[in-house]
């Protein structure tokens, strides 16, 4: 189904509980936040996304979105073991979780515009103007997200969750 393998589903049904559970602490919290039940779930389906990324992936950007999406869970989930409790490792902690979901959503849009439906994609191809203006909507979710997360951060003076 979808042109997906078996390995596929793996990555996909292993990833898929990372958009739920950033959806919930995002709106909980306004951030993943790395010390708890939900993103240790985060981490978990996160990194069985990533790793597995480089078993399914058709197109070569994929590599450096999981590479990246790797890089940047560890600093984000890293950051306060490296820091300390400090404010500038709950900035590097926030921005770099919310790159993570950014990086989770990026290769999810475009796979569902790409399969969906089946056998005649609502996106045929990678310059589709439908998948070009979705791709940019998360970007300006991203950058407006990133925004008030930072100001809200300095504004409690990035008190610990």
């Amino acid at each position: 189904m979808f042109g997906i393998s078996s390995l596929g589903w793996i990555h996909t049904l292993g990833s898929l509980p990372a958009i739920p559970v950033a959806l919930y602490m995002f709106g909980r919290h306004g951030r993943i936040v790395p010390r708890s039940r939900a993103g240790a779930v985060y981490l978990g389906s996160m990194l069985i996304g990533a790793l597995t990324v480089f078993l399914v992936a058709r197109q070569p950007v994929s590599y450096g979105i999981g590479v990246t999406t790797i890089l940047v869970l560890l600093a984000g989930y890293g950051a306060q073991s490296i820091l300390g409790s400090t404010r500038v490792a709950r900035y590097v902690e926030t921005i770099c979780l919310s790159l993570s979901a950014f990086l989770l959503m990026l290769p999810t849009i475009t796979e569902i515009l790409r399969r969906v439906p089946d056998g005649h994609p609502l996106a045929p191809d990678l310059n589709s103007p439908l998948l070009l203006g979705a791709q940019g909507a998360l970007l300006v979710i991203l950058v407006v997200g990133l925004a008030a997360q930072i100001l809200y951060l300095r504004r409690n003076k990035a008190v610990s969750n």
